[in-house]
């Protein structure tokens, strides 16, 4: 298994948001990952978990450009995480709304506590677990938004059980969208801190459910810089 064995090449472009047509014109979360890992350059490349990769590129855009130099070190460690076990999906869409719940706006919060009893009670489908039961991290986070937790039970309640593969599907896509737009424009301290930390807990979750993959061939420097990085050394 690779992933935080890989490393960044010294000579990389910087990380900017969106889409790159090639590494000369830069690179998202992603187009690095798929570069470093091999595979055709993509920010959809197949060495990660689509979920994850999602979460990677939404967290790539909605941080500021200062703060986005302080993702490079996680890129490595996305590499690998692929799994088709329903689990990354729903750990991935919890850590997102759990993160998010406490500090977004009001209007986002009811959003987010659905989500949060949506993914617990999936979780405990699949884990053959009591229906109500709810992990440490999600009983804190709810009792910090009494408000927006007794309308999530009451709307939860009345729409039943949603689906593993729906939440799969919709909720836990969704989920991960809202949260990042969510934490972006909270009125915390430092909102780039918050979705880097959402990421590199969601890397942790996808890590103990990942499939290993074979290492990837070692990526030292980008495409048309090796003449140029030999001939500084000249």
């Amino acid at each position: 298994m690779y992933g935080r064995s890989a490393q960044v090449p010294d000579l990389v472009p910087t990380l900017t948001r969106g889409k790159h047509r090639n590494p000369r014109k830069g690179a998202c979360f992603m187009e690095l990952a798929s570069y470093l890992a091999g595979e055709r350059w993509s920010d959809h490349p197949r060495c990660t978990h689509p979920l994850l990769g999602s979460l990677a590129r939404l967290v790539n855009d909605h941080t500021s450009d200062a703060g986005r130099r302080h993702l490079v070190e996680l890129v490595p460690a996305v590499i690998g995480l692929t799994s088709d076990d329903p689990h990354v999906d729903l750990q991935i869409m919890l850590r997102s709304a759990t993160a998010a719940l406490p500090i977004v706006a009001a209007e986002r919060q009811r959003t987010m506590a659905v989500a949060v009893l949506a993914g617990e009670r999936a979780l405990n489908e699949l884990d053959g677990r009591p229906k109500e039961t709810l992990d440490k991290r999600s009983r804190e986070v709810l009792a910090q938004v009494p408000d927006a937790a007794r309308w999530a039970r009451g709307f939860a309640g009345s729409l039943g059980p949603a689906t593993v593969g729906s939440i799969q599907r919709h909720g836990a896509p969704n989920t991960v969208r809202h949260a990042v737009i969510g934490i972006a424009h909270a009125c915390v301290s430092d909102p780039d801190a918050q979705l880097r930390d959402l990421l590199r807990g969601a890397i942790d979750d996808c890590a103990q459910w990942a499939a290993p993959s074979p290492r990837p061939t070692p990526m030292l420097a980008w495409p048309g810089t090796e003449r140029s990085a030999a001939g500084a050394g000249t």
